[in-house]
């Protein structure tokens, strides 16, 4: 364990019972979330990767434009 996570638990340690719980819920449900994100992304990275070489051979035809912020 880093010296940050350490140090984070510690400080968590003095909060009171209930909002440990608290802390230690959050900290897990943030941990499964990212879990998912990584999965989604695993499972899309070929996709991705395929529609950014499409984009891009798209834009060096000269098919594409500038985002107008203000148009949107």
């Amino acid at each position: 364990m880093t010296d940050s996570m350490k140090k984070a638990f510690h400080e968590a340690s003095r909060l009171p019972k209930e909002e440990q719980d608290l802390f230690a819920k959050w900290m897990l449900a943030e941990l499964a979330s990212e879990k998912r994100w990584e999965h989604a992304f695993e499972r899309t990275g070929d996709s991705l990767a395929k529609l950014a070489h499409k984009a891009l051979a798209e834009h060096r035809k000269g098919r594409t434009k500038a985002l107008d912020p203000e148009a949107l």
